[in-house]
């Protein structure tokens, strides 16, 4: 990291910071630091608790497989691989014999935790999307569970006329401090269209649009599904004043100055505007939907079960957490 300040003259932007923190190959959360995903690791994600998402996201695969023909279902970011096991165990056996099952992971910490999984024994591996798609001529129905938030963020703060973005640097008594500079161009996001007052700060995946720029170019037809902790636009930042960027580390919630702390031990993230989902994809894809987790994991949760119980809460992961489906078709 502060090689990183050196050579860019003692500050950069905080995407550029959150990129260096998470995915340095030397240095970063997910190539040095995570072990796993769950009660061992940092953070617990919905697949670790509840039984119902694995059905529900199997359901999905087995009816979008049939729809469009595909015989690859491809995993993104399938975090300690519990998931990935799950989903093909619920799909139908004669949908299990004529498919294949891709595992995108970066991180090589993940990916060995992944291969160890009894499970997972059927499954490839790719380090990128694009491998994997290259592996079964671009046409697949691709899944994720809270995926787009490990990608970087721009971050912006209002002020009485206009924008300026937030950089890192490092001050005199050797720590990291903010500061904000003016912006010449600001970059493609719903969040612009919102009336907000002045101090309000703004995150925009501008780092997740160049991904989806780049999975059409491979993507020749399928289904997604994409699940994360986020809102549309207008809901996204309501109460939240410094906007939604924390850090999780040993499952503490980190925020404020503490976000500069452990840099490549602990986790960084940021809620997904899912309205800049589907507009930066609206010219790619055909039909977009976009409902609750609550929603979309009910019709298979057991209400027994405190772990789905804590997954469709409509005042908790239910409402905080959105499912995004889109289609593609080869003429796109």
């Amino acid at each position: 990291m502060k090689r990183l300040f050196r050579e860019n003259g003692g500050g950069v932007s905080f995407e550029s910071f959150m990129d260096q923190s998470l995915h340095d190959q030397s240095s970063g959360y997910y190539s040095r630091s995570i072990s796993t995903v769950g009660g061992r690791g940092d953070f617990t994600t919905t697949a670790e608790i509840s039984p119902a998402l694995a059905a529900a996201v199997a359901s999905w695969a087995a009816a979008a497989m049939k729809s469009n023909g595909c015989r690859t279902l491809i995993e993104l970011g399938p975090g300690s691989g519990k998931l990935a096991e799950q989903v093909w165990r619920h799909l139908p056996m004669t949908t299990r014999w004529r498919s294949r099952h891709l595992l995108v992971e970066s991180s090589p910490n993940l990916q060995n935790v992944q291969k160890n999984r009894r499970g997972l024994g059927h499954a490839r591996w790719h380090r990128t999307v694009e491998q994997a798609l290259s592996d079964c001529d671009g046409r697949a129905c691709l899944y994720s569970n809270e995926f787009f938030d490990a990608f970087p963020v721009r971050i912006f703060e209002k002020s009485a006329d206009n924008w300026q973005e937030l950089y890192v640097g490092v001050n005199g008594q050797g720590l990291i401090a903010e500061s904000l500079r003016p912006v010449a161009v600001l970059p493609d996001s719903t969040v612009w269209r919102v009336p907000f007052t002045a101090g309000q700060r703004v995150e925009v995946h501008q780092s997740v649009q160049t991904w989806l720029e780049k999975l059409m170019a491979s993507w020749r037809g399928g289904a997604m599904l994409g699940i994360d902790y986020g809102a549309e636009a207008h809901q996204l930042y309501q109460r939240r004043p410094k906007g939604t960027i924390r850090a999780y580390l040993a499952h503490q919630r980190i925020e404020g100055a503490g976000i500069y702390q452990n840099i490549g031990l602990q986790d960084l993230t940021a809620d997904v505007n899912f309205s800049d989902l589907m507009a930066w994809s609206e010219s790619f894809v055909g039909v977009q939907q976009l409902q609750t987790q609550a929603g979309f994991l009910s019709p298979f949760a057991d209400h027994e079960s405190p772990g789905d119980r804590h997954a469709i809460d409509p005042a908790g992961a239910g409402g905080a957490f959105q499912v995004w489906q889109c289609t593609r078709s080869a003429h796109h």
